[in-house]
């Protein structure tokens, strides 16, 4: 008789947990993360999702993500879970929302923004249409979300 074998992800004690990413997007997100090496961090890609099909998922033990990681996040996995966990219990689960304004995360694309040459912090603004768009302050060159490079 065959059995369907399954191989279960640990449930961790304290960290976050960023669930419901975009299939293929979970490298970018860990980009994003500042990880020192000193936490447990589990990956999972493609996995099957009621909510959208398919999914990434990340686990971070022992971490909490600083509001300028949750806002970079955002950027790129909009419609991502973000999971708070306490003695393994959920004790806050919040959906990311696309700031509106962000500042020294972007890239500008372009290579004649002043940003590019000069030691002067990015800013942007975004519009969370239904295309996400964001507007360099200094260049006004428009950009989609999805094409940009986001830093830390």
């Amino acid at each position: 008789m065959n059995q369907i074998k399954m191989i279960k992800v640990n449930a961790i004690k304290n960290g976050t947990v960023i669930d419901h990413i975009a299939a293929g997007k979970a490298l970018k997100v860990i980009d994003i993360l500042t990880l020192t090496g000193n936490n447990a961090v589990m990956i999972g890609m493609n996995l099957v999702s009621n909510r959208i099909g398919k999914k990434d998922i990340v686990k971070i033990e022992n971490r909490e993500l600083s509001k300028e990681e949750v806002n970079s996040i955002a950027l790129i996995a909009p419609s991502a879970t973000l999971i708070i966990i306490k003695d393994f219990e959920v004790v806050n689960k919040t959906s990311f929302d696309m700031p509106e304004y962000v500042e020294e995360h972007i890239i500008c694309p372009n290579p004649k923004c002043i940003t590019n040459s000069e030691d002067i912090p990015s800013k942007f603004y975004i519009n969370n249409a239904e295309i996400a768009t964001a507007r360099c302050v200094y260049c006004e060159k428009k950009y989609l979300v999805e094409d940009l490079r986001i830093k830390i």
